[in-house]
């Protein structure tokens, strides 16, 4: 248990905690939408895809990792069961119902603007008042900005070829 840990950070540590959890349970939940996804995709540049999706995933369970770490170094401790991920995470986990990979890369899209959103609010939380926090979440945040990024570039990737195939076959 991290009793200096919490004596220096400036912030609600309680309060910290629980938004930590809740990010927490969003990296179970995005990773698991990455992993199946990469299993069941079907369509457009699926072979490329499916190696960024189980590379997103791979990054998400760090992610996981990473906040379990600080939850216990701050005094908490990690969500214990994974019942628990979506009553706690504000970034839901999509049901991938289509297997298309378009669909499926705007379901993620979705996800990592919901993430972007959720460490720039660790962030502003906690600059200038736990530094450590702030680090482990710039750190997230920037990896997630970059998956948005590979995210709309697989769609725009989608929309030339659609424009390509059907240049070719009038």
């Amino acid at each position: 248990m991290g009793k200096t840990a919490r004596e220096i950070s400036k912030t609600d540590v309680d309060h910290l905690i629980q938004i930590l959890n809740e990010a927490y349970a969003e990296e179970w939940l995005a990773y698991y939408q990455y992993f199946i996804g990469a299993k069941i995709a079907a369509g457009a540049l699926r072979p490329n895809v499916t190696e960024e999706f189980e590379e997103h995933a791979k990054q998400e369970l760090k992610h996981a990792n990473m906040l379990a770490d600080r939850i216990i170094e701050l005094g908490g401790t990690p969500l214990i069961s994974p019942d628990e991920w979506s009553n706690y995470a504000k970034c839901k986990y999509e049901k991938p119902i289509n297997e298309n990979t378009h669909e499926l890369v705007l379901q993620n899209l979705a996800s990592e603007r919901c993430a972007i959103k959720r460490y720039q609010e660790i962030c502003d939380m906690t600059f200038g008042k736990d530094y450590q926090t702030f680090h482990l979440s710039r750190h997230i945040l920037e990896e997630e900005i970059e998956h948005e990024q590979e995210m709309e570039d697989f769609l725009k990737d989608m929309e030339l070829s659609k424009i390509l195939y059907n240049f070719e076959n009038k």
